[in-house]
């Protein structure tokens, strides 16, 4: 079977993203079941070992319709840059279109599924484990947000898109400027001189009514406690909560700690969850708006068998071109 692999010798990806809580999980599992496909994480918590609610892992159904890859992987104190994240991402996909599959990409983390899909190389950028600790340093001592200030000053493209919890992403786009004295933003346009290997179609999942969408995250947040999201944060809590590490970014675990330091309520903490995940929201937004390309299905106008007989209509045409 030569699968999808057309002539120009571009393998075809299909990318399910948005923000979180639009569905894309479901709606990726669904494509893969449909087109003989296989799912590649892009999401930068879910690669983490533990915390399946947190990090709202695919569910055990979703996952026999269709096999996934990078889900919890790694270890949670290592670390793993954008960089890694697309030499994985790239093997998983060669190898699912070697066996005639057809990737599809599926998360919310934009700066993975652009870096990827664009053909971002990140080599003339190594890792500075002195520079990395100095970072941490002054984030402990001056607050994330001075970290972040600093690369609003020399790269606001790409600070515009991070939050100072994702503090080791702003560590990373401060590093690569202190290694290359190239910006991260400058170096993705420098590296899309070169055509990616790929041919991709990205499924937007997007929302007219704002508010719908911040509905529907704070429904999930419930369902998320429900399925037992506190007693994870309790673990995160007992074990990780004083762990620099990225998989203590996510959002749903760090929330809690004032609850079992005893310094907020359940009900504050639960907010703050539903607060940050809006926020983050936001953001993923404002990221996949600038996607080139990118084909928007609206999660406020189509239930969930429409959404899905419209994207399999739009990824059939583009398998046929």
């Amino acid at each position: 079977m030569d699968g999808y692999k057309k002539a120009d010798d571009k393998v075809p990806v299909v990318a399910v993203v948005g923000p979180t809580a639009s569905g894309k999980t479901a709606l990726a599992a669904g494509i893969g079941a449909r087109f003989g496909g296989e799912v590649v994480s892009a999401d930068s918590m879910q690669i983490y070992e533990g915390f399946p609610v947190a990090t709202a892992k695919p569910s055990a159904e979703e996952m026999k319709l269709a096999a996934h890859h990078l889900i919890g992987f790694l270890p949670r104190g290592q670390s793993f840059s954008v960089a890694d994240y697309c030499i994985a991402a790239r093997s998983r996909i060669a190898d699912i279109a070697a066996r005639g599959g057809l990737p599809v990409l599926c998360g919310g983390t934009g700066m993975y599924v652009s870096s990827l899909l664009d053909n971002i190389d990140f080599g003339g950028a190594g890792a500075d484990a002195g520079f990395r600790e100095q970072m941490k340093k002054r984030a402990a001592d001056e607050g994330a947000q001075a970290l972040l200030g600093e690369l609003f000053e020399i790269d606001p493209e790409t600070a515009e898109t991070l939050h100072p919890n994702n503090l080791g992403r702003v560590i990373r786009a401060l590093e690569i400027y202190h290694a290359s004295g190239v910006t991260m933003s400058e170096h993705r346009a420098q590296s899309r001189k070169n055509p990616p290997p790929y041919r991709a179609l990205a499924l937007f999942l997007d929302s007219r009514d704002r508010q719908r969408l911040y509905d529907r995250i704070n429904h999930r947040v419930d369902a998320m406690l429900e399925a037992g999201l506190l007693e994870e944060a309790r673990i995160f809590y007992e074990n990780l909560a004083r762990e620099n590490s990225t998989a203590g970014q996510a959002i749903g675990l760090k929330e809690f700690v004032p609850y079992f330091r005893g310094e907020a309520g359940l009900s504050q903490a639960v907010e703050s969850v539903k607060r940050e995940t809006r926020r983050y929201a936001k953001r993923q937004l404002t990221w996949f708006n600038r996607m080139d390309g990118a084909v928007k299905l609206y999660i406020d106008e189509l239930n969930a068998a429409e959404l899905f007989e419209r994207a399999a209509e739009l990824i059939s045409n583009f398998l046929k071109n």
